[in-house]
């Protein structure tokens, strides 16, 4: 299966080791499903991740290790086409990224946005908590 963790999933994982969406990470790493990333996601990732908001609670280290991670082992589509459709222009990547890289789901805790769209093209969006059920986590 391939999937996209939107940003919010990632950092979520790294606010809180023991819960979902780190689990979600882990079974990512135990190679449980294939992860679809984007360099846009990556610098808004970094960019997110150094707001002192985050770095309070998450150390530098182990948000450069998880982009170290996504950069070496995820799967890159190298061209995204062009998407208009979110309610936030800024998650349009994360649609784009959807088709590009022909993901199965985008996980996302965005209820206000792309949680309302439920799917995108062939991709369904869906919950950590549904992930997590569909891969028996």
């Amino acid at each position: 299966m391939r999937v996209i963790l939107d940003t919010n999933i990632l950092l979520s994982g790294l606010l809180s080791p023991c819960g979902l969406p780190a689990r979600l990470i882990d079974a990512w790493l135990d190679r449980r499903f294939v992860l679809v990333s984007h360099p846009i996601q990556i610098d808004e990732f970094r960019t997110v991740s150094r707001r002192d908001k985050i770095r309070n609670l998450v150390r530098p280290s182990e948000a450069g290790r998880l982009v170290n991670q996504i950069a070496a082992l995820a799967e890159m589509p190298s061209r995204l086409p062009q998407v208009q459709r979110s309610r936030d222009p800024r998650d349009d990547f994360l649609l784009a990224l959807c088709e590009a890289g022909s993901a199965d789901r985008l996980v996302t805790g965005d209820k206000d946005d792309l949680l309302s769209l439920r799917h995108h093209g062939a991709s369904r969006i869906v919950t950590a908590a549904t992930f997590a059920k569909e891969i028996d986590l």
